[in-house]
């Protein structure tokens, strides 16, 4: 079969080389792709959120799956203009990634079906929300602009003055355009984030490994927020417990209401959980893969990517045995200096074989272009390097060994990746 991946990034070529594992897989498409996918699978010069370009491409090439990865084409319908050209995908419709598209929705979905979230109050006004923010007085605040924001839309806001500046950024100076003319006001949950991806086919829901992101640009969870700066898997703190939890009080509750509302979710669904001392709550839904979470869980895969996804389809997820790896992944981002700020791209990078890659490790390129047969920077986020271990300390260790090979000017990583959850883990 031959199939086609949506997207550039790092979280698309964990998905592409998962599949390449499949015997059912002849050939694998990419748009747009980037350098370092380039070597796993054939690039073509379609931006992601070119629908009619993308179901064009498809129906020319005989494509018989695509894989629609990233969170815009998804928002935007690009599953339900394939499904209407009678092209097997795998990804939500529009109704069903309204959950990422809008999170004004998808709070109050959480409040009508009782899955427990943070207290929140909704703004369409900058006015109103900052009088709500001083009548409140309680810091910090979360201050989320509703739309999609690239990972980025979130604020924590100390004090009044930088609640105040945050309701500015989001809501009057459009920092995230459109994604801004609502916000949402939230409390500040305590305790450790975990995330957990879930495949799902409207009926069945099938978590998989846990993982943990580190969003924070600098070691300590310093700095500004970024789309990840690396992950590890399972969380040592996501225990089988919670899982339990997790699966009767938000997992199922979560699929069954969506199904319920007509918006039947199939796909991956992301949830992002915090483990606050009141039992796990929802931070946010996503109706995709994360990035770089992807990076970590399908390296954990066994079973084959391109059967489950065809069980998602068809809506036999229930007839499937899903399983992973007993050990542990660590990914660490290797991101251009300035990261997520301003950056300077077009550096060499060295270390890499022909094919992009390092031994001992898989390198997931993010944000690389190939220029006369060598890899140069071309993103923020630039290698996702991940490794597997017998445990987590290992394949950290393992990981932080294969970062060390690899060079380009201003290469910035953090080097704490994995720190706080062995920390916490230990009590």
């Amino acid at each position: 079969m031959t199939y086609l991946v949506v997207g550039g990034g790092g979280r698309e070529h964990a998905i592409i080389r998962k599949l390449k594992e499949s015997p059912q897989v002849s050939q694998i498409y990419c748009a747009p792709g980037n350098g370092g996918i380039a070597a796993d699978a054939q690039c073509v010069p379609i931006k992601a959120t070119d629908i009619e370009g993308m179901v064009g491409f498809a129906k020319e090439h005989a494509v018989d799956f695509v894989v629609v990865a990233p969170d815009d084409p998804l928002v935007l319908g690009m599953v339900d203009a394939l499904e209407a050209a009678g092209i097997r995908s795998f990804g939500p419709n529009r109704a069903a990634a309204e959950f990422e598209g809008n999170k004004a929705f998808s709070k109050e979905f959480m409040k009508k079906y009782h899955i427990p979230t943070a207290d929140y109050e909704i703004f369409s006004d900058p006015a109103s929300a900052v009088s709500y923010l001083r009548e409140k007085n309680q810091f910090p605040a979360v201050i989320k602009a509703s739309g999609l924001a690239l990972g980025k839309g979130v604020i924590i806001a100390q004090n009044m003055e930088e609640a105040e500046a945050a309701v500015k950024t989001i809501m009057e100076d459009k920092i995230f355009g459109a994604s801004g003319d609502q916000v949402v006001i939230e409390e500040f949950l305590t305790g450790p984030e975990v995330t957990v991806l879930a495949f799902s086919d409207g009926h069945t829901v099938c978590p998989m490994v846990s993982s943990m992101d580190h969003k924070r640009a600098l070691d300590g969870d310093q700095g500004l927020n970024t789309g990840g700066m690396g992950t590890i898997a399972p969380s040592p703190l996501y225990t089988a417990e919670i899982h339990e939890r997790c699966m009767k009080e938000i997992f199922l509750p979560t699929v069954q209401a969506m199904t319920a509302e007509g918006r039947p979710f199939k796909g991956c669904l992301y949830f992002g959980l915090m483990l606050t001392p009141n039992g796990p709550k929802v931070i946010e839904y996503n109706c995709r893969f994360g990035d770089p979470e992807a990076q970590v869980v399908l390296p954990l895969l066994k079973t084959d990517l391109a059967e489950i996804m065809d069980a998602v389809y068809e809506e036999r997820l229930a007839e499937m045995e899903i399983t992973f790896l007993s050990g542990s992944a660590a990914c660490i981002i290797m991101a251009s200096g300035g990261y997520p700020q301003s950056y300077q791209t077009g550096y060499p990078i060295s270390g890499l074989d022909r094919n992009g890659q390092l031994k001992n490790a898989t390198v997931y390129h993010a944000g690389t272009r190939c220029e006369g047969g060598f890899y140069v920077t071309s993103g923020g986020r630039v290698l996702g390097v991940t490794a597997l271990g017998d445990d987590l300390p290992q394949a950290l260790a393992n990981s932080y060994r294969a970062v060390k090979g690899i060079f380009f000017t201003g290469a910035h990583y953090r080097r704490d990746i994995g720190k706080r959850a062995l920390e916490e883990s230990k009590g």
